[in-house]
């Protein structure tokens, strides 16, 4: 049975999970209850061995404008502690979907905006209509972004991310390619085809790896070149390669045949 949704909606095609920001009215501005669905509808794919990827999108006319202004002016009322508590819980959204063990992608139109920003830059891929804007306005209106300042910085570059943190501009998607933000860059008519080859490429690679792949590279980037991590990363492929997904992965690579994970399903 398909949770029920008051923001969102999540559709299934095969392997491919679709989640889709649904307040189309507020331009998917994220209030709380969108809030609090992102985190249990992820955390309902990533226990769905049946899900290989998640691609993130919006109804509308944008991905997503940020976040409920109405909803952050009460936050800023509220004491301290429950402040921080509130702040808190949006913070290990961002944070669940950077890690989540399954590819993500962002499909991108119109507005991603603030936080919208953030769960793109927070996403593995990125596939942006030529129409979509960027911006991070907070410091226009008094705040920071804060809460999603180490995925922006990571997606888009430390230099880059020094100039429109602080200056609150609007960039084009087209610019966001050229920063390394986003992957693709195709004609809004050409977004879901984009999208759908990157996605089958995800399911044509084993689960279980791809987990560890997502998993050293968070460990790996940035990092000092350490004999401690030279010795972890001969660990990850010496426990790696003695799995039975690599097995039968090396023997299908062998004999000439689809992998047990690679085998087509038909659509839900």
């Amino acid at each position: 049975m398909k949770p029920d949704f008051e923001t969102l909606q999540v559709e299934r095609r095969g392997a491919v999970a679709e989640v889709w920001l649904n307040r189309p009215q507020a331009r998917n501005a994220m209030s709380d209850a969108m809030s609090a669905e992102l985190p249990a509808a992820f955390s309902l794919l990533g226990k769905d061995a049946a899900v290989r990827v998640v691609v993130l999108g919006g109804r509308g006319s944008a991905f997503c404008s940020g976040a409920d202004l109405g909803r952050m002016e009460q936050a800023g009322r509220a004491r301290g502690a429950r402040n921080r508590a509130q702040a808190m819980k949006s913070a290990k959204l961002f944070h669940q979907l950077y890690t989540f063990p399954k590819p993500t992608i962002a499909r991108v139109h119109g507005a991603a905006f603030a936080g919208g920003m953030g769960l793109v830059c927070a996403c593995d891929v990125v596939v942006a209509g030529e129409a979509a804007v960027f911006c991070l306005p907070e410091t226009r209106i008094g705040l920071v972004p804060a809460m999603i300042s180490p995925y922006v910085t990571r997606a888009m570059g430390a230099n880059a991310a020094r100039r429109y943190v602080l200056s609150g501009e609007r960039f084009s998607a087209a610019e966001a390619k050229a920063m390394g933000m986003v992957h693709e860059l195709v004609p809004e008519a050409g977004l879901d085809a984009a999208v759908e080859r990157i996605a089958q490429a995800f399911v044509a690679c084993a689960p279980n790896a791809i987990a560890e792949a997502k998993k050293l590279l968070r460990e790996v980037s940035g990092a000092p070149l350490t004999p401690q991590l030279i010795s972890h990363t001969a660990n990850v492929i010496a426990r790696v390669r003695a799995s039975a997904e690599a097995r039968e992965g090396i023997a299908s690579f062998r004999e000439k045949r689809k992998p047990s994970w690679g085998q087509s399903k038909g659509s839900e």
